[in-house]
């Protein structure tokens, strides 16, 4: 099979570098590489110009417009039969292709997406993130794996997706704000087989500090909402968890203030998450350190999802604003 690896690029030069590093290495070789600047000041040309004799590359230029639709330019310029879309803040490990390329072959996917874990070579607070990202004791429990809550999603910074599929469903709609889902559901809907490919994995960085991570998962919060206008059905239950964990820390820091006794409760129910985070990031990553910071990673995860989610389902579905 001859993939297309598309990878939309924003201001990011040193990141496609580290990725383009680990694509030279891959061990199977039938693939191209898309690499589209979107509108960004800071580009990557020389970069991805020292890469040219080392990969099937092509690279473009073209203005802003976000993820979304910039991997539509992708899709119309790509010459493969499978469609594979990286963030540019991933490293693929060296059998990355072989994998998916064999699992396809025993169980067709006409779009698979993958998880993603963190790098030996991540900082500690890179990894205390990606702990928090994949927990079960976080909403990441619910992604990446076989046993989801609900039809299986693929997110953008490790998804494929069939030829047959763009000619049929088109790219996407949105361009970001929950963009992936959204076009995952509607690739489900038209009735093709989407599924995960478990030993698919990509290494991603996500942010760097903790102030970035609580930007991005307030923006993840809002665009829940957004792919509910889409889909109220796809707004379930559990994405409501982080907005009650929210005010639940609200509430427990005002009892304790007010010296009241339901404080004592509020106190022992975060104490015993709190533990289970610590002792299962310890056990994960087998280092204190990133223990301490998946606590702060954890909070930082639901409380910026849980005010991005009731910033957006007030003003979006409660006043109905555009």
């Amino acid at each position: 099979m001859f993939f297309s690896i598309i990878i939309p690029l924003y201001n990011r030069p040193q990141e496609i570098k580290e990725l383009l590093d680990t694509l030279v290495l891959q061990t199977y070789r039938n693939f191209e590489v898309l690499v589209i600047e979107d509108g960004s000041v800071n580009d990557a040309e020389q970069i991805v110009a020292s890469f040219m004799d080392k990969l099937n590359l092509r690279y473009f230029k073209k203005v802003n417009e976000g993820q979304g639709f910039t991997r539509n330019f992708g899709f119309q310029h790509a010459k493969g039969d499978y469609f594979i879309i990286f963030d540019s803040d991933c490293l693929i490990p060296a059998n990355y292709l072989e994998i998916v390329n064999n699992a396809l072959a025993v169980n067709y996917l006409d779009a698979y997406g993958g998880p993603d874990g963190a790098h030996a070579s991540f900082t500690p607070t890179q990894k205390a993130i990606s702990y928090s990202m994949t927990s079960p004791f976080t909403t990441g429990g619910i992604r990446g794996n076989k046993k989801g809550i609900g039809q299986f999603h693929p997110r953008s910074f490790n998804m494929g997706v069939s030829r047959q599929v763009v000619e049929k469903v088109g790219g996407f709609i949105i361009t970001r704000l929950g963009e992936d889902i959204e076009y995952s559901i509607r690739i489900h809907t038209a009735g093709f087989k989407i599924g995960l490919i478990a030993d698919a994995i990509v290494y991603h960085k996500r942010r760097t500090n903790f102030v970035q991570f609580f930007k991005q998962l307030h923006f993840f919060g809002r665009a829940r909402i957004n792919i509910s206008k889409f889909f109220p059905q796809e707004l379930k239950a559990v994405h409501f968890f982080p907005a009650v964990f929210t005010v639940g820390v609200i509430l427990a820091i005002i009892f304790n203030l007010l010296q009241w006794q339901v404080a004592l409760l509020a106190n022992v129910i975060l104490l015993v998450f709190i533990l289970l985070i610590f002792f299962h990031a310890w056990w994960k990553n087998k280092s204190l350190k990133i223990a301490f910071l998946s606590i702060v990673a954890a909070f930082t995860q639901l409380t910026a999802y849980g005010i991005g989610f009731m910033q957006d389902f007030w003003k979006r579905i409660i006043l109905n604003r555009s």
